[in-house]
């Protein structure tokens, strides 16, 4: 079994690879059953495990462990952490361990911006990020990769975060600068991207200009929201899979609202990388993509890190 370090498994995923590869897998299509979720709890801390398998004809197997402890910024530490084993699929022999948490980061941002692909405006050139963390520092690149983004606004909860991602933007070559006015931030974007771990709304529907798309790629259970229920009245709405519906609390609550209705969900990714729904439609429409994260993507990037050190699937 080869172990493939942090460095390695970095060094392998550039968007240019990332973005093409998921959107080859989403159109192919795996076999990706449903995530098993555990709730966490030892003493006062409380955290949730899922475990994701995936597997595809190309003839690998893959898991991912992946542990939320959102309560970890407290104490200076990222909320995710993450395994990912790759197999053989025809044997089930073990073939490599890969970084889970730069899988998870890259596959996240790379997902976000194949939505944005379709979804947002040609034009965009302003983009706001909501969070600081691992996930949040890759956005602005993997956007980079299908849109013209010019200016980057960077807001969090911890405003000392929002600064040192905002001066990270600016050594990579970006205008980017921190704000703690999260509404003009949002009324000056032509794509705002959430990556939170937030269980309260931040972004209002109010704050929507026509034309601006609004990515949502921090929630991912039914008690975590990034927006609130206005957010999705009156907009075009896309999501990942057919999972989340079932797993995102911004959905479900604005179901429960009466504001959407699940078949008014426009489509997901493989509908849209199949040409199957259109994507955006005018410059005035307000698009949304929700995603809660697909084993399929973990999978693409394991398998694209483990080929570029010379790996074979019965190898």
């Amino acid at each position: 079994m080869r172990l493939i370090d942090t460095e390695q498994t970095r060094d392998a995923l550039t968007f240019d690879a990332v973005i093409p590869a998921l959107r080859d897998a989403f159109r192919d299509g795996a076999t990706v059953p449903a995530r098993h979720v555990h709730a966490i709890q030892s003493g006062n801390a409380r955290g949730t495990a899922l475990i994701m398998p995936a597997w595809s004809e190309r003839g690998y197997f893959g898991v991912k462990i992946i542990n939320i402890f959102p309560e970890n910024t407290h104490q200076g530490l990222p909320g995710l952490h993450a395994t990912y084993n790759l197999y053989s699929a025809t044997t089930g022999v073990p073939i490599a361990q890969v970084d889970g948490d730069v899988v998870t980061a890259y596959r996240t941002a790379g997902a976000a911006a194949l939505g944005a692909d379709y979804l947002a405006r040609a034009d965009a050139g302003t983009l706001l990020i909501v969070g600081s963390g691992r996930i949040a520092g890759l956005v602005a690149q993997a956007m980079r990769a299908v849109r013209p983004i010019r200016r980057v606004l960077v807001w969090n909860v911890r405003p000392a975060g929002a600064g040192r991602l905002a001066e990270q933007l600016r050594a990579q070559g970006f205008d980017a600068q921190a704000t703690e006015d999260l509404e003009g931030a949002a009324r000056q974007a032509d794509i705002i991207s959430c990556a939170t771990l937030s269980t309260v709304p931040l972004i209002r529907g109010a704050w929507l200009r026509p034309g601006v798309h609004l990515d949502l790629i921090g929630s991912f259970t039914p008690d975590m929201r990034e927006t609130d229920t206005a957010c999705f009245d009156g907009t075009t709405v896309y999501v990942d899979t057919d999972e989340a519906p079932t797993k995102s609390g911004d959905l479900l609550s604005a179901f429960e609202a009466g504001v959407l209705t699940r078949e008014a969900i426009q489509g997901d990714l493989h509908q849209l990388t199949t040409g199957e729904r259109p994507g955006r439609r005018d410059d005035r429409e307000i698009t949304v993509f929700k995603a809660v994260g697909s084993a399929l993507e973990d999978l693409t990037l394991a398998t694209l890190v483990y080929e570029s050190v010379g790996g074979q699937a019965d190898a």
